[in-house]
């Protein structure tokens, strides 16, 4: 092992402060939902790792710092709006409007090269207000051998988010996904359909105020159209 590749996985855990936002009830977080999971009544408070102080450890700072240079030189200074180093990975929280160019200076600068993103997930957080849809994308530098993650969060009534296809088209299927799941909206996207369930499907089933179990099913006598008569994205 290389004295880079002992730096990367053994950089410490550092969690900072805990951002609290709420509570959580049953296993599972929902209500009415007849949870059988024998614990009903457990309640737990919902925390988040907070802001991570310098210097975050290993190769972490060298990323923090290229980045921060070319947004400042972008005028894109408020464009992190934190990092967070939590269990040995470092995630930088950014604002939405600037996610694009913040991609791209990842994904192009030399010091930096991020060049494969493996895809976007979505959460849920209903108790963190204003933020409560999150979009989490993982880059991957093949050339240093490193992985940090996007994190853009956007309110449940405005859960619009820039489309990254353009800089990395392999998020097209999974922008899609994040959108049939959670609802997300990412703008700019070019077919942005829904990729596992019916298109007629109501709501989002990975959020967590959706019903677990007691879904009717609804593929009952359903048919294939032709070809010709397919959904056709041009």
């Amino acid at each position: 092992m290389t004295e880079e590749q002992n730096q990367r996985t053994n950089v410490p855990a550092q969690e900072g402060e805990v951002r609290a936002t709420g509570e959580r009830r049953g296993m599972f977080g929902v209500s009415g939902s007849g949870d059988t999971s024998g614990y009903g009544g457990l309640v737990q408070p919902i925390v988040y790792p907070g802001a991570a102080q310098r210097p975050y450890g290993g190769w972490f700072d060298e990323v923090a710092d290229a980045l921060e240079a070319r947004l400042g030189d972008a005028g894109l200074d408020r464009a992190v709006e934190q990092v967070v180093v939590h269990r040995g990975e470092i995630t930088f929280h950014v604002r939405r409007e600037d996610l694009v160019e913040v991609a791209r200076l990842l994904r192009d600068d030399e010091r930096l090269r991020f060049e494969f993103c493996s895809g976007v997930s979505g959460v849920h957080y209903p108790a963190d207000r204003d933020r409560e849809l999150h979009a989490v994308y993982h880059l991957l530098s093949m050339t240093h051998n490193r992985r940090v993650r996007l994190e853009v969060s956007v309110p449940d009534a405005d859960p619009h988010v820039p489309s990254l296809v353009g800089v990395y088209p392999t998020n097209d299927w999974h922008e899609r996904e994040t959108y049939d799941m959670f609802g997300i909206v990412f703008h700019g996207h070019p077919a942005l359909t829904r990729i596992l369930m019916p298109d007629d499907w109501p709501d989002h089933p990975q959020r967590k105020d959706y019903p677990l179990g007691g879904i009717p099913v609804e593929y009952k006598g359903g048919t294939i159209p032709p070809p010709d008569e397919r959904r056709a994205y041009n």
